[in-house]
């Protein structure tokens, strides 16, 4: 008999499960999954079509299974819960912590949503998920979870001990034991290192440390990241308008938040309009990425027809045309490092940051020290090297140094302003300043040519 191959990321083993799969060899589908990891399993799933990733899940424990539907990439997800049965994903549903459910249900149209939690079998899991379902999901309340260890100030160690035995059954990782008051108000924390070395009648108020970082329902997903970040914290509770505790969120919330907000940008970066993987059908990916590209083709067909304005001058000096790829591409570059570098320090904001202001003013004494020397170096190859007048390689040169300057000025202001209006800046520094740069500096090229050059 050929043993159980383990289970392994390859498609080698993808073709083994779908054979498997296809003549129901559930022996060997369960007992390769041992000791996998979800994130794993999750991402082998991806790979099968939806009957095939429906019929594994349908084979492994709740628990598992559950695990597997929160790592699941969103199209995955998605296409996985319309399959799955009230019922079967609510069962599922009532494995997982509060936020993940939520995330999971905020996904479905709201009518499919209320059928799924009113099968839940934990009714406080129920009110809670409701509760979570009331924020933005990009804020504290919609990245908070309910499950978390607390305990009051009243309490003596043995009863803490007890208690914590009871809570933490819901709770898959504890951080931190946050101490309340009789009204849930937040008044720290204690470690379970002080509670174990403590004497049985130490009440909880005599050992915990007042010291705490909260943070309210409201308050964005990025400014909980940079929190989290800057103080090295693995959970931060969450509090609501009169200092109750509600949740806490955890590292692996915000890294998930911190890698879709990436790709966001990424995409937004370089031009695509929607939410896409390399995995994705022909159609979407094109319907993503043409809405920027038509614009980059709209401003080609404008700037060729900028050219064609100077067609007489052009006869006049042929060699102009050669140095109109230099112009566009030097601002174009020029333009995304100005706009990449507000971009990044917008996303990381500090209260000891420049004003908008100060920005601009460094942008534009760094778009002169650069402008000066590009334009010296242009001017000594055209005339040098290249063998040209020295008005012609003067020309060149004074246009460089404006397209720098003006490539510089929209690549700083453009993020600002965008970002001032609650815009993205991230779609700054792809195409639109590239096409913009393109447009703006053939216009100030040829202007330089017609003023210095008679033309």
């Amino acid at each position: 008999m050929e043993p159980i191959k383990s289970f392994e990321l390859s498609k080698e083993y993808l073709e083994s499960l779908q054979d498997s799969i296809e003549i129901q060899n559930n022996s060997f589908i369960i007992e390769s999954f041992e000791g996998a990891n979800v994130a794993d399993i999750a991402s082998l799933l991806d790979e099968l079509n939806m009957d095939e990733a429906i019929y594994v899940l349908r084979l492994l424990p709740a628990t598992t299974a559950a695990d597997i539907l929160i790592e699941l990439d969103e199209d995955s997800l998605i296409q996985v819960i319309r399959e799955l049965e009230t019922t079967e994903l609510a069962g599922l549903i009532d494995q997982m912590e509060s936020d993940d459910a939520a995330d999971i249900l905020i996904l479905m149209p709201t009518k499919d949503r209320e059928d799924v939690i009113s099968h839940l079998q934990e009714k406080e899991k129920s009110a809670n998920i409701l509760d979570l379902l009331r924020y933005d999901e990009d804020s504290a309340g919609g990245l908070m979870a309910k499950e978390f260890i607390r305990a009051n100030k009243n309490w003596n160690v043995v009863q803490t001990i007890e208690e914590i035995r009871r809570q933490a059954e819901k709770v898959e990782k504890i951080y931190s034991i946050y101490v309340v008051d009789n009204r849930q108000h937040l008044l720290g924390r204690v470690s379970l290192k002080k509670i174990i070395l403590a004497s049985s009648d130490t009440k909880i108020s005599d050992i915990y440390e007042p010291e705490l970082i909260s943070i309210p329902t409201h308050m964005e997903g990025e400014e909980v990241a940079e929190i989290m970040r800057k103080y090295d914290l693995e959970s931060v509770p969450v509090v609501n308008a009169k200092n109750r505790l509600v949740g806490r969120i955890t590292v692996d919330d915000i890294l998930d938040l911190i890698r879709e907000q990436s790709e966001e940008d990424i995409q937004a970066m370089t031009g695509i309009s929607a939410d896409v993987e390399e995995s994705d059908s022909i159609f979407r990916i094109s319907k993503a990425r043409l809405p920027w590209l038509l614009i980059g083709v709209i401003g080609g067909l404008m700037g060729a027809k900028i050219i064609g304005f100077f067609e007489v001058g052009l006869s006049k000096y042929i060699a102009l045309a050669s140095f109109i790829p230099l112009v566009a591409a030097t601002g174009g570059n020029v333009g995304i490092q100005s706009s990449s570098l507000v971009v990044q320090s917008l996303a990381s904001k500090s209260v000891f940051d420049d004003t908008p202001w100060q920005r601009f003013i460094k942008g534009l004494l760094i778009a002169l020290v650069n402008g000066v020397v590009l334009a010296t170096f242009v001017f000594l190859v055209v005339v040098f090297i290249y063998g040209f007048e020295s008005i012609f390689g003067f020309t060149i040169g004074l246009a460089m140094f404006c397209v720098v300057l003006l490539s510089s000025f929209m690549g700083t202001v453009t993020p600002l302003v965008l970002d001032r209006f609650g815009i993205n800046p991230a779609i700054a520094s792809g195409p639109f300043i590239t096409t913009a740069n393109d447009l703006l500096g053939l216009s100030v090229y040829f202007g330089v040519a017609m003023l210095l050059l008679k033309l």
